[in-house]
């Protein structure tokens, strides 16, 4: 019995690479994780409030299936957030709820992309665009992110990479995996690509209250013309990763995005409801105190300072100074190796950390590159970059 096509040829190198270190575990080695994301398996806490919301939540829901768009109370106070962050004035049909931004980004690739047809995602960016754009029969074309200057988006090259069957942008800033923070008048450049071509933009928008050097805005807040998806959701900021909430909201004040709009509610009609108390819940860390971000702020900065100085200082490794998130994308420039996976692997057997291969975020612009994150303490990434720089200091 075989397996589609279409899901065979889904990879996601941040989970993928995850397969080699259980195979490590299982013979007792213990595996420090730079590969993944995820704050609360490290010194990040939810905050009490919010998990005493969901216990509350569970006692006074009647525990059944919420509407397909989702809570409406919660909607409310994401257009709440929204007008008062980005200065986004639409009505609740605009906004719905998603398991995750995973789920917005699956469900409107399926509302839009059609075989043949072509979208435009940062090189190097988030695979799931890439992966769902590929699993709906499109082909993503990935715009270039220059290195040399701090992961900007090079909009010369998105402007080349237009054809007439480009659906939409894909903007993710803060950026992952490279941790760039895009400047106001990159963006305002990328909106004004669009409104030229008649595209809407996705613009992800997960990281954009964890800034470390400057201020998140959005393309939204940019131009009032260009339609724009806007994906956000409560896994990162407020720490609620296993809770699977995203959000998206429609700013789109000519309506070109209604049909859109219409097939990705089919789908979120299809699949009944996202989480119910959990919905509920998350209202209180919209709406509650917020005091968790400075802490964060402090400490993902110590630690991504710390970082940055431990790689430069590594032979055959070098990096910039990511602005926002918590990733770091450095460069391999030993000639040991030729493939990025190689590099990674290398040092999972060796070294018994575990990174993911920049490849898995673009073949092009990502190879011999690795994405790493600074979520652990000082203590635990100085043991992971001390075994990677002795053993760097060996081969490389």
């Amino acid at each position: 019995m075989k397996a589609t096509k279409r899901s065979m040829g889904v990879t996601y190198a941040i989970r993928d690479i995850l397969l080699p270190a259980r195979e490590l575990e299982k013979k007792g080695a213990e595996i420090i994780k730079l590969h993944i994301g995820d704050p609360n398996k490290f010194d990040f806490e939810t905050p009490k409030h919010v998990r005493d919301a969901l216990c509350r939540a569970v006692e006074v829901n009647d525990n059944g299936y919420a509407e397909s768009e989702g809570y409406v109370e919660l909607r409310r106070a994401i257009l709440e957030k929204e007008k008062q962050k980005n200065g986004i004035d639409v009505g609740i049909e605009d906004c719905v709820i998603t398991n995750g931004v995973t789920e917005a980004i699956q469900t409107i690739t399926a509302a839009v992309v059609d075989p043949g047809d072509q979208v435009l995602v940062p090189g190097p960016g988030y695979p799931t665009y890439t992966e769902f754009t590929k699993f709906f029969g499109g082909t993503p074309i990935a715009y270039k992110a220059d290195e040399a200057n701090n992961w900007q988006p090079d909009i010369d090259d998105m402007r080349k990479k237009i054809t007439d069957r480009t659906k939409y942008i894909v903007v993710i800033n803060p950026n992952n995996p490279t941790g760039s923070l895009y400047s106001d008048k990159a963006l305002k450049e990328i909106t004004d690509l669009a409104g030229e071509h008649d595209l809407f933009i996705i613009s992800d928008e997960i990281y954009d209250l964890m800034t470390l050097d400057g201020v998140h805005h959005s393309p939204a807040s940019l131009s009032k013309d260009v339609p724009v998806i806007l994906c956000n959701g409560f896994s990162k900021a407020d720490l609620l990763p296993g809770w699977r909430l995203g959000y998206t909201v429609f700013r789109d004040p000519q309506g070109k995005l209604d049909e859109i709009k219409e097939g990705m509610m089919r789908q979120l009609r299809l699949r009944i409801s996202a989480n119910n108390p959990c919905q509920m819940a998350v209202i209180e860390a919209l709406k509650g105190p917020k005091d968790h971000l400075g802490d964060t702020t402090r400490k993902l900065r110590e630690r991504r300072d710390y970082i940055v100085k431990r790689i430069n200082d590594i032979p055959g490794l070098s990096t910039t100074k990511p602005q926002a998130a918590f990733y770091i994308f450095p460069k391999i420039e030993s000639k040991h190796w030729d493939r990025d996976w190689d590099f990674v692997l290398d040092v999972l057997n060796n070294c018994h950390v575990l990174l993911t291969p920049g490849s898995g975020f673009d073949e092009t612009y990502g190879k011999m590159h690795f994405r790493a994150v600074f979520l652990p303490p000082i203590e635990t990434l100085g043991k992971a970059f001390d075994s990677i720089e002795d053993y760097m200091n060996k081969v490389a």
